[in-house]
């Protein structure tokens, strides 16, 4: 059996859902270990968010596709197999599409919110040092020259959400696993 905890903040519907997933018959098919089951909603367990597809088409192994229509994200493993991710998108005004690559690769990363950021939230720190309570959370993944990245995320509940400002949020568990999958260099194709 799969033990959960309760994660603050997480209203009792999601709670309530999340634990149905954790049922032996919701079992995940993908029985990889968690990478980081210190953020993650399983103590040592699956991810809820994350599983093995099949996934035809020519990309190259190592590729990254987001789908923000989806809200999922694919890392090709190849023989026309992904693994599918689920993520938070930005909101609305904030989707965006095209390709670019992995230009870094960041374990608790800082953050710097961007100038129009600051002009939209003033109330934004100016800079914050990486930790569990920064909102990039355990790894950041930069995409090209762009002020996008795919990252963790200390609010779980906000995975399946278009709430970002453009980057791609996923669980601490996820992200964790996906960054030790990923090259840089790996080509990202963000598509609506």
């Amino acid at each position: 059996m799969v033990a959960i905890r309760r994660i603050p903040g997480v209203g009792a519907a999601l709670f309530a859902a999340l634990m149905a997933l954790a049922s032996p018959a919701a079992a995940n098919s993908d029985t990889r270990e968690s990478s980081f089951p210190l953020f993650g909603l399983f103590s040592g367990g699956n991810s809820l968010y994350s599983t093995t597809v099949e996934f035809p088409g020519n990309h190259r192994p190592g590729t990254i596709v987001i789908r923000t229509g989806e809200r999922r994200l694919y890392f090709i493993t190849g023989d026309g197999r992904a693994i599918r991710y689920a993520i938070g998108v930005g909101r609305d005004g904030f989707r965006w599409s095209g390709v670019h690559r992995v230009s870094a690769k960041r374990e608790w990363p800082a953050w710097t919110p961007p100038p129009q950021m600051l002009r939209r939230r003033p109330d934004l720190p100016r800079h914050m040092q990486g930790g569990v309570e920064n909102p990039l959370g355990a790894r950041a993944i930069y995409l090209g020259s762009t002020l996008y990245r795919i990252h963790g995320s200390n609010e779980p509940e906000t995975i399946g959400q278009a709430v970002s400002s453009g980057c791609f949020r996923m669980t601490n568990d996820d992200v964790v696993d996906l960054y030790n999958r990923v090259a840089v260099g790996a080509t990202v194709i963000v598509q609506r």
